[in-house]
């Protein structure tokens, strides 16, 4: 699976501009505020329905447009080819549209077009609540497992009611039990297919994390959100009080978190802020090779300032990794001359130089190939 062309119109200061990127390694250098890390943003827009670096929508918009548009032609694994485009309005108005189709759900976005992001805030996802590892952890699950998504729509209806009548009650006692009964229900499947999902993610995220750096004691857990030792249903029914006073359901599901430790400490407060960084690629990279045998085709990378934090030995093993998972890997760096060699001969690199918001194709030297 591969971005064969991007078409980009009104996001931030980027020119509009149309790319026929690589479907390996694409390189973007330019200066700091050149526009560089606007065209993984597009590409996210285009994937997620939503910016990585702004929950508002008005920063994302270029001020000389009323809207900002992205077209992507996807190469699909199996040689077909599928369109996609978003377009979204300061006004909050969004329209998707896949094969010339509009949709409303920005999960066909996401199904279609499966990325990994890597930048400056996934320290976040070691040093963050846990709700970002939750994110983390649900979006492997969502594309390896076709049950998650419908389960995790009716935990959510089930926890709304719930909490309604925990606020208000409002429920009579018939639809109390029956709303815990499919909380509870819901919950253990989603509980299921997080394990299932942890169970094969550990073996291949210490692989990755042993090729990047050398780290004893490393230890990654799941905590399923309430006591391992008793049902959902029976610690709901002992904390019915306790949750009336707080106003909402206080274990289930959605309270669950990966955690990240070193020698039994805090893998957030113990390792370097280098040493953060690879062990979140390692995650993202182990994550990426689950959804590739999932699926007929890869996710796309968006790196955005691969070399920061990193000295040379561990961005060439980072590189490395990158470029074995035979997929399609945006890059952003401030010198070119730091990503521009290293690569295997037979692997397709594209480089592209981005200054004041205007992306032009560099061939550069031998070996590069464009």
């Amino acid at each position: 699976m591969s971005l064969s062309r991007i078409s980009v119109t009104g996001i931030r200061n980027l020119q509009p501009v149309t790319l026929i990127p690589s479907p390996r390694i694409n390189i973007l250098y330019g200066d700091n505020g050149s526009g560089k890390t606007s065209f993984l943003e597009a590409i996210h827009l285009l994937g997620m329905a939503r910016s990585f670096r702004s929950t508002r929508l008005t920063p994302v918009i270029s001020h000389e447009h009323s809207s900002c548009t992205v077209f992507g032609q996807v190469e699909l694994a199996d040689e077909q080819t599928t369109a996609l485009g978003i377009s979204r309005d300061r006004n909050g108005e969004v329209r998707i549209r896949i094969n010339g189709q509009s949709v409303r759900s920005a999960a066909e976005l996401a199904e279609t077009l499966p990325l990994q992001l890597i930048n400056p805030d996934s320290f976040r996802l070691l040093e963050g609540a846990p709700k970002l590892r939750r994110q983390f952890l649900d979006w492997g699950v969502f594309h390896v497992e076709p049950r998650f998504l419908h389960a995790w729509q009716r935990l959510q209806q089930a926890l709304r009611q719930r909490n309604s009548w925990l606020r208000h009650g409002t429920l009579d006692s018939a639809s109390q039990a029956a709303w815990s009964r499919e909380l509870s229900a819901a919950s253990e499947e989603i509980d299921g297919y997080r394990r299932a999902y942890i169970q094969a993610l550990k073996p291949i995220f210490e692989s990755t994390l042993a090729a990047l750096l050398d780290l004893h004691d490393f230890q990654l857990s799941y905590y399923r959100g309430w006591d391992k030792g008793r049902s959902l249903a029976e610690v709901l029914s002992v904390s019915i009080e306790r949750d009336r006073l707080m106003g909402h359901t206080q274990a289930g599901p959605q309270r669950a978190d990966l955690r990240l430790r070193v020698a039994n400490h805090n893998a957030a407060e113990t390792l370097s802020r280098g040493q953060q960084k690879l062990v979140v690629c390692a995650l993202r990279i182990a994550q990426g090779h689950l959804v590739s045998e999932a699926k007929r085709g890869q996710c796309i990378y968006l790196v955005d300032d691969l070399p920061s934090e990193l000295d040379d030995q561990h961005r060439l093993a980072l590189c490395r990794l990158l470029e074995q998972l035979n997929c399609q890997v945006f890059i952003t760096c401030v010198d070119s001359k730091v990503l521009r060699e290293g690569w295997r001969q037979d692997t397709p690199v594209s480089m592209f130089h981005v200054e004041h918001g205007a992306i032009a194709q560099d061939h550069g030297p031998s070996g590069v190939k464009a």
